[in-house]
């Protein structure tokens, strides 16, 4: 099959989970035989050869506005995929329903993975919130299907607008990586800290781990892996801390990421919205153990393989959770093992990857047939 993948920043993956969505999902696909092509953002994407892991590049521009970077760029890079013949076009992010049913024109598949609910997110302004609702809900009618990679953001399509969704998991695994350059980089020592790895947006509360582990006894280090390019007061507030065991590295991926999440001691989730957390699944995949804040979403990806703490409480609840673990390395070890068992179990991108295609597979004559009147 020819198959694009739309709506994120591209590849090579430098900023989000969906954007190793598409790293880790289409390379596997080349390697089975399907044509695969990125679209890109130009500003973004600095990498300069037409492919990347078998995959073609497609660089567009758009405008670089916290509102309009993602649809307007999903506009013009659907328009561009009209004349190529693909048979799927594969969107990313609820936001971009608006312009998921331009391939359908062409009688190219359109189908849109929703992420989770993005109007919970605090930087969204009123009518921004409005919009990703009725975004929202337009994912359900626009193209030829949607789908979602956490239960709980099923459910909650099927009980708003009574529309039912394939699920297909996020993937975890990923290389592990000894004690490198990247620890030394920073000063740290293999299983010496507690890693945290995200947007360093409010809505997923790094706070709370920067608050807390200032309370902690212990001579480990935190290390704060993430940064955004709208959120420069929330930030700033959380690099003014004074305590020196706690690191901001920035944007880090890649080879750098994965010697990061190997060595951490255990790894923090404090993200309060969303659907699956790619770097959750990763950090259990890479073996460790995990604290999460408590939303269902990181319930259902934990299970009972992690420890969660009452978000609502914010620090004052994380902290007490982080010092018993600080504590009790025997506890840790036993945490170590249900998360990379629990991983290796329901996240393997290979699985994710036989799913996307069997998807893929089913839907594509479905189109044929309503598009050109007989089967393909």
């Amino acid at each position: 099959m020819k198959i694009a993948m739309l709506g994120t920043r591209g590849v090579p993956a430098s900023y989000s989970g969906f954007e190793t969505c598409v790293e880790q999902l289409g390379s596997r696909l080349v390697e089975r035989g399907h044509e695969v092509t990125v679209y890109c953002r130009s500003h973004h994407v600095a990498y300069d050869q037409p492919t990347y892991k078998g995959m073609r590049l497609v660089k567009l521009p758009t405008v670089k506005n916290k509102y309009l970077d993602t649809i307007v760029h999903s506009f013009l890079s659907s328009l561009h995929a009209l004349g190529q013949g693909y048979d799927i076009v594969l969107y990313f992010i609820a936001g971009n329903s608006l312009v998921s049913w331009i391939p359908r024109l062409a009688g190219q598949t359109s189908i849109l993975n929703v992420d989770g609910l993005d109007w919970k997110r605090a930087k969204w302004p009123p009518l921004a919130k409005r919009y990703i609702q009725f975004a929202e809900r337009m994912a359900t009618v626009l193209p030829n299907a949607f789908l979602t990679d956490s239960r709980v953001v099923q459910q909650f399509y099927r009980d708003t607008y009574h529309a039912d969704s394939p699920y297909i998991a996020y993937g975890a695994e990923l290389p592990i990586r000894p004690a490198g350059a990247q620890l030394a980089q920073w000063g740290l020592e293999a299983r010496r800290y507690v890693l945290f790895v995200g947007r360093l947006v409010p809505e997923n509360c790094a706070d709370h781990l920067v608050q807390a582990f200032q309370a902690l006894n212990t001579d480990m280090k935190c290390v704060i892996v993430g940064d955004a390019p709208y959120a420069a007061e929330y930030i700033t507030r959380l690099k003014a801390v004074r305590d020196p065991r706690i690191i901001f590295t920035g944007y880090c991926f890649g080879e750098g990421y994965w010697e990061l999440t190997s060595n951490a001691y255990l790894f923090v989730e404090t993200s309060g919205v969303g659907g699956t957390h790619p770097a959750l699944v990763e950090a259990m995949a890479f073996g460790n153990c995990v604290v999460a804040h408590d939303t269902a979403e990181n319930q259902e990806t934990i299970d009972e393989a992690g420890i969660v703490y009452d978000g609502a409480s914010g620090a004052s609840a994380l902290a007490p959770r982080l010092q018993q673990l600080l504590d009790d390395p025997a506890l840790v070890a036993v945490y170590r093992q249900k998360a990379a068992a629990r991983a290796a179990a329901y996240y393997s991108w290979e699985k994710v990857t036989d799913d996307y295609e069997a998807l893929f597979k089913r839907l594509r004559p479905v189109v044929a047939t309503s598009v050109a009147g007989r089967p393909e």
